[in-house]
């Protein structure tokens, strides 16, 4: 019976819990005990959670209110803007009615001013005067955008700068602005201005560059032009010949593009350059022999006063000396005469003749070496239509142009040495007339004394 009931409280002591550090029942009294101690104990840690469940719903109750306070005023708030902005919406449409039937003309006015104002401010975004008034492309460019009616201030300042265009058109300024230098440093200096045409400085031509809102100098002076530039620099008053663009500097810059002797040369490359060679050699070997005709010729004319005395500076008394033969003695057989006389002929005309077969040679050559680099260039186009797909005239432009540059390059060393080959043949046949001459009448005398013998 004991043993039952130890083994009855050991089994309400496990259901209890009582393993929780507590010290093991042995009597049905500490049993007792112990359960009322631990109802006890479960029954503030029930009054504690309840506790604690309470104030966290009345906690979440307080923020539910608090989210339902602030979701109505929203939608109240909303209900009032959105009757605020139909009634805004209205008002507006009303007042928009209004301001129409009151603008009357003053609408088509708004309009033509806007229209006006977008025009002047594109003409003068690229005005050489915009230099000297940049502020006044900014007004221009707000006054054409605006959407509300200009003020009288503003209908007054665009007349005035469109007038103040017309009038800086007619005159020539000289002022102080900075200018752009090449090296892209911007220095001050003073600029001669012909209207909106030219814009001069230092000997140097400007343009004028919007995005600066800015005078700058040309990377690429015209050369030719540049005197021009200077005498305007100059004038202080009167009237001096002076350069003027009507397109407002696009046909200036335009030319200053322009290729110059020396890259035209080069566009015609290799085939170029040896048509420029032969040209050359021909030049140099036309000049010295015209020099050598030139002082022969005088030598000649000199010996023909003096035919009793001659002399071996020259044709023509190399010539007589040939024919009086060795000791200064006259031949005395016509036959040795003649002889002698066509072989100091022959034995002068080579010089007379030098370099006429390569002048020949050159303008022949001049215009074959030309069609050489014309088929060249022409190759070249061919290639760049093909490789690009189109025929674009700034793809096609270099290889047309080393065929056109060849073309006029041989022809430009052929016609003048066709010339000058010409002059030469003239003077030198000249020359070979006269000797035949003399030695025709040489032999005439040769045969007279040695019938009269």
């Amino acid at each position: 019976m004991t043993r039952v009931r130890g083994v009855l409280v050991a089994a309400l002591a496990a259901q209890l819990g009582f393993g929780l550090g507590a010290r093991a029942a042995n009597t049905l009294d500490e049993l007792l005990e112990q359960t009322r101690t631990a109802r006890q104990r479960e029954s503030e840690l029930n009054a504690g959670r309840e506790k604690e469940f309470q104030t966290h719903r009345d906690q979440q109750a307080r923020l539910l209110a608090e989210a339902v306070a602030q979701r109505n005023a929203a939608e109240a708030r909303s209900q009032q803007l959105s009757a605020q902005y139909d009634a805004n919406e209205k008002q507006i449409g009303e007042q928009s009615a209004l301001l129409k039937a009151r603008e009357g003309n003053l609408g088509e006015l708004f309009g033509v001013t806007r229209q006006v104002a977008g025009d002047t401010a594109t003409v003068l975004e690229q005005s050489l005067i915009s230099a000297e008034f940049p502020e006044r492309e900014e007004f221009l460019r707000k006054l054409a955008g605006a959407k509300s009616l200009p003020s009288i201030t503003e209908l007054e300042r665009l007349w005035f700068e469109m007038q103040r265009e017309m009038t800086e058109t007619g005159r020539v300024a000289r002022v102080k602005l900075p200018v752009v230098e090449p090296g892209g440093s911007p220095e001050q200096a003073e600029v001669v201005r012909t209207g909106p045409f030219i814009a001069v400085s230092g000997g140097r031509y400007l343009s004028y560059l919007p995005g600066q809102k800015s005078l700058a100098v040309l990377a690429r002076q015209p050369s030719e032009l540049t005197g021009l530039a200077a005498d305007l620099e100059e004038a202080q008053n009167g009237h001096v010949r002076a350069v003027v663009d009507p397109s407002r500097g696009v046909l200036l810059a335009l030319y200053t593009e322009r290729p110059g002797f020396l890259e035209r040369i080069e566009q015609g490359q290799f085939v170029g350059y040896v048509i420029l060679l032969v040209g050359f050699i021909g030049a140099l070997a036309a000049a010295y022999q015209f020099v050598y005709l030139l002082r022969t010729r005088a030598a000649v004319l000199r010996q023909l006063r003096q035919l009793d005395r001659p002399t071996s500076d020259n044709p023509l008394g190399r010539v007589l000396l040939a024919w009086k033969g060795e000791g200064n003695r006259i031949e005395e057989e016509a036959e040795v005469a003649e002889l002698r006389i066509s072989e100091a002929v022959l034995r002068e005309v080579p010089q007379l003749e030098r370099f006429q077969a390569f002048l020949r040679l050159a303008v022949a050559a001049g215009p074959l070496l030309g069609l050489i680099g014309t088929v060249i260039g022409m190759i070249i186009t061919f290639q760049a239509i093909t490789e690009s797909g189109s025929s674009d005239p700034k793809l096609m432009a270099a290889g047309i142009g080393q065929a056109m540059i060849a073309t006029v390059l041989g022809l430009g060393i052929a016609i003048p040495l066709l010339f000058v080959n010409a002059g030469l043949v003239t003077l030198s046949k000249s020359l070979v007339q006269i000797l035949d001459e003399q030695s025709t009448g040489l032999l005439a005398e040769s045969i007279e004394k040695a019938r009269g013998a």
